[in-house]
């Protein structure tokens, strides 16, 4: 590999880390369930791994992040890395979308429970959130199943139930998101979350207030992905490494215990 191709493997090494990270901090992570994949080509992908020292996605580095083909084969693999129980949720995704750069599998609380309460996703509110919204008014579908998708065959029932969606709440599990990017994938990922914690509050407090009326909804304006996706997503990170800075000269500071 050519030093320039390797130089963008590791970037791109360290974006999938970060959206990992990322999702930790918002909470849509826990512990070391979940895992972000990348696209390289029509063959391979980059996906968060496990290694001998796993200490969770809050603490992903670049390290954890290895170079896979949609089989799971794998020359990029250190001893004692494995790559995720479901990585077909990311082959098959990939494989069917040849549009679809990146795929997001996470495990928040709040879609968790609108899959099991039965809550339904309603487009209630406008322009706190648009794209949140939209995710609302376009449908989000549901994979009934409560399993670990680590075959092909259950990939493929769950890219049965999500449709041409972008988005799809695994029922009892968590979400599948795919997007053209690894800042897309995440950013969807968030407002989903927004979206089904709106709703679970709502249905917390017995309240059902009405759907946005098409009028106000015809005045919601489309403000690009350059503002929804990658301000949104420079504005997490930058949140995150702040914090990872903030964190690490908390630790500096510290004075050994006699």
């Amino acid at each position: 590999m050519a030093l320039s191709e390797q130089s963008a493997i590791d970037g791109e090494r360290e974006q999938v880390a970060l959206a990992c990270r990322i999702l930790a901090m918002e909470g849509l992570v826990e512990g070391i369930l979940g895992h972000v994949s990348k696209r390289v080509d029509a063959r391979t992908m980059l996906i968060r791994c496990r290694g001998p020292q796993e200490s969770g996605l809050a603490f992903s580095e670049a390290s954890d992040v290895r170079l896979v083909d949609l089989d799971g084969d794998s020359s990029d693999l250190p001893p004692g890395y494995a790559v995720p129980s479901e990585l077909p949720i990311h082959a098959e995704l990939l494989r069917a979308r040849p549009d679809a750069g990146a795929v997001v599998h996470a495990h928040p609380p709040a879609v968790l429970l609108v899959g099991l309460a039965g809550i339904e996703m309603r487009p209630v509110f406008g322009s706190y959130n648009i794209p949140a919204m939209c995710v609302a008014l376009r449908g989000v579908p549901i994979y009934g199943r409560s399993v670990l998708i680590r075959r092909k065959e259950l990939a493929l029932e769950m890219l049965a139930a999500m449709g041409d969606s972008d988005v799809c709440i695994l029922k009892g599990h968590g979400i599948t998101v795919a997007a053209p990017s690894v800042e897309k994938a995440v950013v969807a990922a968030i407002n989903l979350n927004t979206l089904a914690a709106v709703n679970v509050e709502l249905a917390r407090l017995g309240a059902r207030p009405p759907e946005i009326p098409p009028a106000d909804i015809a005045e919601l304006p489309d403000l690009g992905s350059g503002f929804n996706d990658m301000a949104t997503w420079r504005y997490y990170a930058a949140k995150c490494r702040s914090r990872s800075s903030t964190n690490t000269q908390g630790e500096s500071r510290e004075q050994p215990r006699s």
